[in-house]
């Protein structure tokens, strides 16, 4: 069974994805996820100062925005980060911004460099 529940054709909902990554405790299940896939939730609970029941929930909001899957083997459920929302979020948002970034970067550079050739 693929571990990503999202790969072909998949319209992510934008909103889901920022609101579960507003929060540190689901960002820091994200961050164990992608060190170390395929973990269960008694794994996901060790190092955090919190209830089963409490990270069970974080967990369904992580997988209700698409961030990780579940893959079922034998009793156990087994949790993997699902990259596909994110880079979603930085083609369409991130991606923009860097651009123009980079162009004014480079603008500046010529710009100095011009400057520099006049005084010369």
């Amino acid at each position: 069974m693929q571990p990503f529940g999202c790969i072909i054709g998949c319209v992510t909902d934008v909103d889901a994805v920022f609101r579960a990554l507003a929060d540190p405790t689901r960002r820091r299940i994200l961050d164990r996820l992608h060190e170390r896939g395929g973990q269960t939730l008694g794994e996901l609970c060790d190092g955090l100062e919190m209830s089963r029941q409490a990270v069970s929930k974080h967990v369904a909001q992580l997988e209700s925005a698409g961030l990780l899957s579940v893959v079922r083997r034998g009793r156990e459920k087994l949790h993997h980060l699902d990259p596909v929302p994110i880079q979603e979020i930085h083609d369409r948002w991130i991606g923009k911004f860097e651009r123009s970034r980079v162009q004014a970067i480079t603008s500046l550079r010529a710009a100095l460099e011009d400057r520099d050739d006049r005084t010369e």
